[in-house]
C-alpha cells in the first residue's frame, strides 16, 4: 500500500476517536440550565459556556478532518492508487475427498451415488 493511504488512514482513526472523546464529554442541551442558577458546572475550568464553545469547535474542525480524510480515501480506491491484496482465502482449494477414519480406507460409494431420487407427482384424488 503507498504510504499516503497509509498516513490517511492513521488520520482517519485519530480523528474518529477525537471526536467520539470530545462528544462524550460534552453536556446535554439541559445541562446549561443549571448552571445559570448556580450548579456545580459554573465552576468548571473553562466557566459556564466556555467549556461547550471549546468542545464544539473542537468537535467541528475533528469532524472536518474526519471527512476531508474520507474523501482523500476515496479518491485513491476510486482512482486505482490502491492495489488490493490477495486475501489468505484467494488461493484456497478445497478438499474434494471424503474424510475417513485413520487406518482405515474409505467405505466405495454406492452404485446409484449418482442417481436424483424421483419425487412422486401428486394425482387430484383429496380425502
Amino acid at each position: 500500500m503507498p504510504m499516503e493511504f497509509t498516513l490517511l488512514l492513521v488520520v482517519q482513526i485519530v480523528a474518529s476517536f477525537t471526536i467520539i472523546v470530545l462528544v462524550l464529554l460534552q453536556q446535554g442541551k439541559g445541562a446549561d440550565m443549571g448552571s445559570a442558577f448556580g450548579s456545580g458546572s459554573a465552576g468548571s475550568l473553562f466557566g459556564a459556556t466556555g467549556a461547550a464553545n471549546f468542545l464544539s469547535r473542537a468537535t467541528k474542525w475533528a469532524a472536518v478532518v474526519f471527512f476531508v480524510t474520507t474523501l482523500g480515501l476515496a479518491y485513491m480506491a476510486t482512482t486505482g492508487q490502491i492495489k488490493e491484496d490477495t486475501g489468505i482465502m484467494d488461493s484456497f482449494q478445497p478438499n474434494q475427498s471424503v474424510p475417513s477414519v485413520p487406518g482405515r480406507s474409505a467405505p466405495a460409494s454406492p452404485s446409484n451415488a449418482g442417481q436424483v431420487p424421483v419425487v412422486p407427482s401428486s394425482t387430484g384424488t383429496s380425502q
